[in-house]
Parts: C-alpha cells; structure tokens; sequence
C-alpha cells in the first residue's frame, strides 16, 4: 500500500550547498513515517564513503542508496570523453531508474545530481521526461543539481534554489566528512 496519496515532483537546484543535504532530509522524515526510499547517486563514485552511503547500510532494507559503477568525476566534466562515458552509464541506468519510479516498491525515489547531469547533455530532456512519465502517482520524486532547465522547472510541482552567499570553501575550508559528504 503506498504512503503518499499523491506524489510530486521535487527539484533542489541552484549553486548553493544544501541540494542533497535536503533530500536526503525529505528521505529521512518519509522512513519515519514508514515509507521506502531509494537514492541512485550520480557523480559520486562508488569508491567515496560518505554520511549517506554508510546510513544506507544501516537503514536497509527500508533504504536503498545506488551508485552508478563508474569513475565520476566533477572535474572531468568538460572533457568530452569522460562525459561521453557518464552518458553511457546514465543510459544503463535507465530501466533500473523507470522501475524504481513506477514499480511501486519505493514511496520515495531521489535522483541526486541528475539535474546537473541533464544540465551538461550527459541525459537528453527525452530521457529525463520518461522518467517522470514513469513516475507512479504515489511516488514522490525528488531531483537534485545545478542547471535546471526551463522544461524541468514547468513540469515539477515544487522547485526550491539554493542560492550561494558565503561558503567556508572561500576561506580555504576543505569539504567536512559529515557535514559536506
């Protein structure tokens, strides 16, 4: 039986940190109210252990967390061949990720980072579309990235952007385990 009545589509985009961190907050308040959730991650490796990817192990089975089997790299974004490589992963994806929105086992399904991924031609706007067009009505959908295009934009219900003003980046503050990852 599903949890939500009806399910939206969410978009957490803008150049400001706080995009994943509030979906996974979205996830957080879902499982405890019962609902399953699963997060497909892009651009952050398999090989990276963050807050998330260890909480997954804990909240399994409730909470599934996949990461794509390839070397993503944000820095390898204007390299043609590495985004031609990401592209190809992403299209693998693809079933598993229309299963995951129509197949009624997950209330709650993320796609972080696959609106920066849309936004850098690594997923056509095609591609993007019959992913919402998959979407159950009772699953709530939630993506996340920089770049969101004007069509994603008209077709989510919700649209939060997260605007940069002061980052400890700029006074030289590496990334915090648990606090950036």
């Amino acid at each position: 039986m599903a949890i939500f009545d009806q399910g939206l589509i969410q978009v957490y985009t803008g150049n400001g940190k706080g995009k994943t961190t509030a979906a996974l907050g979205q996830a957080l308040r879902a499982l405890g109210r019962g609902a399953k959730v699963c997060m497909y991650q892009f651009l952050k490796p398999p090989s990276l252990e963050t807050g998330e990817s260890l909480m997954a192990r804990k909240l399994a089975p409730d909470f599934k967390l996949v990461r794509l089997e390839h070397p993503w790299s944000m820095t390898s974004i204007e390299n043609a061949e590495d985004v031609e490589t990401m592209s190809d992963a992403i299209k693998a994806a693809l079933p598993g990720i229309v299963d995951a929105v129509s197949s009624g086992e997950w209330d709650l399904v993320i796609l972080d980072e696959i609106v920066f991924c849309l936004s850098k031609g690594m997923l056509s706007e095609s591609e993007m579309m019959e992913i919402l067009e998959a979407k159950d009505e009772n699953v709530e959908l939630i993506l996340t990235g920089r770049g969101a295009t004007p069509r994603l934009v008209e077709e989510a219900d919700l649209v939060t952007e997260m605007r940069a003003v002061k980052h400890p980046y700029e006074q030289g503050i590496p990334a915090r385990a648990g606090i950036e990852y």
